[in-house]
């Protein structure tokens, strides 16, 4: 039968599913990822269609909604980090979620509107101790070494950014001293995480910016434990990640049951596994590799600061690293 002379009831089987688009970044989405399973697993919940848009990174990601601003098709921002969120909120990028924090782990002291954490760690300088026998200990043993680092811009990247808030919060009167120590062994500044941290695995540097996290990847997925992260006495910058409803969503009610989906059991056992950071919610099951991770000493950021300096800081960046 001609299905143009079906009747409407039935028409409606072949209604096209509600979109939802949530911009993130490139390596969420990979096919090791976290992105694949999660949209199985939220599409099958919500009888949707949820689509991906990748950026390089973070920061690459708000840049976009700037640009587009009203016209941008992003229902959800996933994958900026805190320090980010007051630059979005003020620019009114994003709009309160109006969801419950309560099952959120204590520790985070979860309070803000506009977004919710899905995952969160330590940014960390990740060694293969084949290689290097005796681990910087400190940044500023780091910064004085002849080690050869690589590095994400802090202009398109989240660990970029948080090395930028990381060296400022260590080195609040002397940060452009310590940034010309660490431009004397600098390999090379790339655009995103996966670049730097491919361009490590390939050899070509001592040391790549990541996460304390990182080694947990390679001890449950190759079952390797050559790679590990330094850990440092001064201590090391948090960065947790968010996701948010878009100020321009077409869909803010299935943007926000996806929010809610993030935080769900059935997700947070799929992240950390995936994207090799932590849980937000308590009794997570993790692989016992997540036991042998460093447990460094906490930083306390100061956002609104870093809002007001972010600026600032990247010019002094900037003007050494072209050097």
């Amino acid at each position: 039968m001609n299905k143009w002379l079906l009747p409407l009831s039935l028409l409606a089987g072949f209604a096209q599913a509600e979109t939802l688009t949530v911009y993130t970044y490139d390596s969420f989405t990979s096919e090791w990822g976290p992105g694949p399973q999660l949209e199985k697993a939220f599409e099958q919940q919500c009888g949707c269609d949820l689509t991906f848009v990748a950026a390089e990174d973070g920061v690459a990601i708000l840049n976009r909604l700037k640009i587009e601003g009203g016209n941008t098709k992003a229902d959800v921002i996933l994958g900026i980090d805190a320090p980010l969120m007051e630059s979005a909120v003020e620019q009114h990028l994003v709009q309160p979620h109006s969801l419950p924090t309560d099952g959120l782990k204590t520790g985070l002291h979860w309070q803000n509107t506009y977004f919710l954490p899905f995952d969160y760690g330590y940014f960390a300088f990740i060694y293969n101790r084949d290689q290097i026998k005796t681990p910087a200990r400190s940044m500023a043993e780091l910064l004085a070494s002849k080690a050869t680092v690589i590095y994400q811009d802090p202009r398109t990247s989240t660990p970029g950014q948080g090395l930028l808030l990381w060296i400022n919060s260590l080195y609040p009167d002397n940060a452009e001293q310590a940034w010309k120590q660490l431009n004397s062994h600098t390999v090379t500044v790339t655009k995103g995480w996966s670049e730097a941290y491919n361009m490590f695995l390939e050899g070509s540097a001592d040391y790549v910016l990541s996460y304390t996290t990182s080694p947990a990847y390679h001890m449950v997925a190759e079952n390797e434990n050559r790679y590990q992260a330094a850990e440092f006495s001064e201590g090391h910058i948090a960065q947790i990640e968010v996701a948010g409803i878009s100020q321009y969503a077409h869909q803010p009610e299935l943007a926000r049951q996806f929010l809610t989906f993030l935080t769900s059991r059935t997700a947070q056992e799929i992240i950390p596994v995936t994207n090799w950071m932590l849980p937000v919610i308590d009794d997570v099951s993790l692989p016992e590799a997540f036991s042998t991770l460093v447990q460094p000493k906490a930083i306390t950021i100061d956002y609104p600061q870093f809002t007001q300096q972010r600026e600032h800081w990247i010019k002094t960046w900037r003007s050494i690293a072209a050097q």
